[in-house]
Protein backbone atom coordinates (compact mmCIF):
# COMPACT_ATOMS: atom_id res chain seq x y z
CA UNK A 1 0.00 0.00 0.00
CA UNK A 2 1.26 3.33 -0.60
CA UNK A 3 1.36 6.39 1.71
CA UNK A 4 -1.26 7.97 -0.61
CA UNK A 5 -3.77 4.91 -0.41
CA UNK A 6 -6.14 4.29 2.43
CA UNK A 7 -7.27 1.44 3.98
CA UNK A 8 -10.67 1.39 2.52
CA UNK A 9 -8.87 1.07 -1.21
CA UNK A 10 -7.04 -1.87 0.43
CA UNK A 11 -9.40 -4.41 0.49
CA UNK A 12 -11.37 -3.40 3.91
CA UNK A 13 -15.03 -1.80 2.81
CA UNK A 14 -15.25 1.71 2.75
CA UNK A 15 -18.03 3.36 5.10
CA UNK A 16 -20.01 6.31 4.34
CA UNK A 17 -18.30 9.70 3.87
CA UNK A 18 -18.91 11.31 7.12
CA UNK A 19 -18.42 14.82 5.85
CA UNK A 20 -18.92 16.28 2.41
CA UNK A 21 -16.42 19.05 3.42
CA UNK A 22 -13.49 16.69 3.98
CA UNK A 23 -13.94 15.99 0.33
CA UNK A 24 -10.99 17.44 -1.39
CA UNK A 25 -9.33 18.10 1.87
CA UNK A 26 -5.62 16.38 2.67
CA UNK A 27 -4.98 17.60 6.12
CA UNK A 28 -7.29 17.93 8.96
CA UNK A 29 -7.07 19.08 12.58
CA UNK A 30 -7.80 16.72 15.50
CA UNK A 31 -10.55 18.64 15.91
CA UNK A 32 -11.65 18.62 12.45
CA UNK A 33 -11.34 14.60 12.95
CA UNK A 34 -13.27 14.98 16.02
CA UNK A 35 -15.99 16.61 14.91
CA UNK A 36 -16.55 14.80 11.93
CA UNK A 37 -16.64 11.30 13.32
CA UNK A 38 -18.14 12.25 16.79
CA UNK A 39 -15.03 11.07 18.76
CA UNK A 40 -13.33 13.21 21.52
CA UNK A 41 -10.32 14.73 21.34
CA UNK A 42 -9.39 12.34 24.17
CA UNK A 43 -10.48 9.13 22.01
CA UNK A 44 -8.41 10.63 19.18
CA UNK A 45 -4.95 10.74 21.21
CA UNK A 46 -5.84 7.35 22.86
CA UNK A 47 -5.98 5.59 19.27
CA UNK A 48 -2.65 7.19 18.70
CA UNK A 49 -1.28 6.23 21.70
CA UNK A 50 -2.12 2.57 20.75
CA UNK A 51 -0.30 2.69 17.21
CA UNK A 52 -3.73 3.02 14.95
CA UNK A 53 -3.44 6.87 13.94
CA UNK A 54 -0.26 8.44 12.99
CA UNK A 55 -0.61 11.86 12.65
CA UNK A 56 2.46 14.51 11.73
CA UNK A 57 3.05 17.06 14.20
CA UNK A 58 3.34 20.79 13.86
CA UNK A 59 4.41 21.74 16.84
CA UNK A 60 1.83 20.97 19.49
CA UNK A 61 -0.42 20.75 16.89
CA UNK A 62 -1.90 16.74 15.25
CA UNK A 63 -2.52 17.26 11.69
CA UNK A 64 -4.06 14.17 10.04
CA UNK A 65 -3.67 12.90 6.60
CA UNK A 66 -6.39 11.43 4.63
CA UNK A 67 -5.05 8.35 5.20
CA UNK A 68 -5.08 8.41 9.30
CA UNK A 69 -9.06 10.18 8.40
CA UNK A 70 -9.66 6.58 6.52
CA UNK A 71 -8.08 4.31 9.22
CA UNK A 72 -10.42 6.07 12.18
CA UNK A 73 -13.37 5.08 9.57
CA UNK A 74 -12.26 1.43 9.99
CA UNK A 75 -11.42 1.87 13.77
CA UNK A 76 -15.13 2.93 13.93
CA UNK A 77 -16.56 0.26 11.52
CA UNK A 78 -14.33 -2.21 13.69
CA UNK A 79 -15.81 -1.49 17.10
CA UNK A 80 -18.98 -1.05 15.86
CA UNK A 81 -19.11 -4.68 14.59
CA UNK A 82 -17.35 -5.83 17.55
CA UNK A 83 -13.67 -6.56 17.20
CA UNK A 84 -10.80 -5.69 19.48
CA UNK A 85 -8.76 -2.67 19.04
CA UNK A 86 -6.03 -5.41 18.81
CA UNK A 87 -7.58 -7.11 16.55
CA UNK A 88 -8.31 -3.57 14.71
CA UNK A 89 -4.35 -3.10 15.17
CA UNK A 90 -3.33 -6.44 13.26
CA UNK A 91 -5.27 -5.87 10.79
CA UNK A 92 -4.30 -2.20 9.58
CA UNK A 93 -0.19 -3.06 10.77
CA UNK A 94 -1.10 -5.91 7.65
CA UNK A 95 -1.29 -2.46 4.94
CA UNK A 96 2.59 -2.19 5.13
CA UNK A 97 3.38 -5.36 4.30
CA UNK A 98 4.72 -5.67 0.51
CA UNK A 99 2.80 -8.71 -0.42
CA UNK A 100 -0.20 -6.95 -2.81
CA UNK A 101 -2.39 -6.78 0.19
CA UNK A 102 -2.76 -10.63 -0.11
CA UNK A 103 -2.12 -11.13 3.30
CA UNK A 104 -4.52 -8.55 4.82
CA UNK A 105 -6.92 -9.59 2.18
CA UNK A 106 -6.65 -13.44 3.49
CA UNK A 107 -6.58 -11.87 7.06
CA UNK A 108 -9.17 -9.88 7.27
CA UNK A 109 -11.63 -11.87 5.63
CA UNK A 110 -11.05 -14.62 8.17
CA UNK A 111 -11.40 -11.92 10.95
CA UNK A 112 -14.83 -10.95 9.31
CA UNK A 113 -16.23 -14.59 8.95
CA UNK A 114 -15.52 -15.42 12.62
CA UNK A 115 -16.91 -12.12 13.75
CA UNK A 116 -20.15 -13.03 11.51
CA UNK A 117 -20.75 -15.82 13.22
CA UNK A 118 -19.94 -14.75 16.43
CA UNK A 119 -22.65 -12.36 16.34
CA UNK A 120 -24.44 -14.53 14.55
CA UNK A 121 -24.67 -16.68 17.83
CA UNK A 122 -24.93 -13.59 20.16
CA UNK A 123 -28.40 -12.63 17.66
CA UNK A 124 -29.74 -16.13 18.45
CA UNK A 125 -29.28 -15.62 22.26
CA UNK A 126 -30.87 -12.62 21.80
CA UNK A 127 -33.68 -13.45 20.32
CA UNK A 128 -33.83 -16.40 22.94
CA UNK A 129 -33.63 -13.93 25.89
CA UNK A 130 -36.25 -11.18 24.33
CA UNK A 131 -38.37 -13.94 23.74
CA UNK A 132 -38.47 -15.26 27.58
CA UNK A 133 -38.42 -11.46 28.41
CA UNK A 134 -41.87 -10.48 26.41
CA UNK A 135 -43.82 -14.05 27.93
CA UNK A 136 -42.40 -13.16 31.42
CA UNK A 137 -43.70 -9.79 30.84
CA UNK A 138 -47.64 -11.27 29.87
CA UNK A 139 -47.61 -13.17 33.08
CA UNK A 140 -46.54 -10.43 35.50
CA UNK A 141 -48.24 -8.07 33.43
CA UNK A 142 -51.65 -10.36 34.10
CA UNK A 143 -51.13 -11.19 37.71
CA UNK A 144 -51.25 -7.46 38.27
CA UNK A 145 -54.09 -6.77 36.65
CA UNK A 146 -55.49 -9.70 38.57
CA UNK A 147 -54.35 -7.99 41.97
CA UNK A 148 -55.73 -4.55 40.80
CA UNK A 149 -59.02 -6.59 40.12
CA UNK A 150 -59.16 -7.76 43.63
CA UNK A 151 -58.15 -4.52 45.43
CA UNK A 152 -60.65 -2.81 43.30
CA UNK A 153 -63.52 -5.35 44.29
CA UNK A 154 -62.18 -5.49 48.26
CA UNK A 155 -62.40 -1.41 48.06
CA UNK A 156 -66.33 -1.46 46.46
CA UNK A 157 -67.52 -3.76 49.33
Amino acid sequence: MTQESSPAEAGFPDVPQHDQAARGKSIFTIGDIAREFGVTLRALRFYEDKGLLHPHRDGLNRLYSRRDRARLKLILMGKRVGFSLVEIKEMLDLYDLKDGQLTQLKVARDKFANQLGALEAQRVEVERAIAELTRTLEIVSGMVREREATAAASTQK
